[in-house]
């Protein structure tokens, strides 16, 4: 059975797969681009040596010269507030963009580092633009992504300030199933590349309590933890914490709605 989210060494041969032969074009840029299209746009990537565990992608201030879409391997962004406090903003997997919190104000709004052996592919944003301008299927990628990060930027907000802890946990470990397997991984067993102190800063509460959820789903035969492998033993149940609180938001965005008409 196939796993992500273990320390791998990667294959530099695998660096040099044009993007139309990638394994993740259905879930990265090149998605419904045609074979010139995606030929233009493999010609303006570049494909530098691995991130090693820890390694910073790019810092919190750095100007914004890149996008990056992750070929191998996974990343963690945080920000620094000003009283020195660290928030993790989210995780990335293969197959996803990194380097959109720039686009605003030209400047990284955070500092993305590898959680592992990680390899991206760099497309320079100065080419990328233009090449938006001459392909306009390319264009509606560049929104289609930007849409999604916006939806998960709210869902976020939702999952940090409405939930329990154990909706948190549900709702995160739900996530990552189904994004390994669009991959193509397994959607019941996964190593977390990131730890339990990342995991309970991204989900704002203390890593006690985390650590505890993950026991309290293991005693109910919802999960299997071995250190980070984690294996969904009650798919269904898993689900049942977390649909409640899905009808409760589709009602407050039914509402929101409803008031916006009247």
């Amino acid at each position: 059975m196939k796993t992500l989210g273990s320390d791998t060494v990667i294959n530099l041969k695998q660096l040099k797969i044009a993007c139309k032969d990638c394994r993740l074009s259905e879930i990265c840029l090149p998605k419904d681009l045609e074979q010139a299209e995606m030929k233009k746009l493999d010609n303006i990537v570049g494909r530098g040596h691995p991130l090693s565990r820890d390694e910073v992608l790019y810092h919190q201030g750095d100007k914004l010269h890149s996008l990056f879409a992750i070929h191998s391997g996974s990343l963690r962004s945080f920000t620094v507030t000003q009283d020195g406090t660290e928030q993790t903003l989210g995780f990335y997997l293969p197959g996803e963009l990194v380097g959109l919190d720039g686009l605003e104000s030209t400047s990284h709004s955070c500092t993305t580092v590898a959680l592992e052996t990680t390899s991206v592919c760099e497309l320079p944003f100065h080419r990328l633009q233009s090449l938006c301008t001459d392909l306009p299927g390319l264009q509606s990628q560049m929104m289609r992504l930007l849409g999604k990060e916006l939806s998960s930027d709210h869902d976020v907000l939702l999952l940090l300030g409405t939930r329990t802890v154990e909706e948190r946990l549900a709702t995160f470990l739900l996530s990552l199933s189904k994004r390994f397997s669009e991959r193509g991984f397994s959607a019941t067993e996964f190593n977390l590349s990131m730890s339990r102190h990342d995991i309970s800063n991204f989900l704002g509460v203390a890593v006690e309590t985390i650590s505890r959820q993950f026991s309290n789903f293991d005693k109910e035969e919802i999960l299997q933890v071995k250190h980070r492998n984690v294996k969904i033993l009650n798919m269904e149940k898993l689900q049942q914490i977390v649909t409640p609180c899905q009808k409760s938001d589709h009602k407050r965005d039914n509402d929101i709605d409803l008031a916006a008409v009247h």
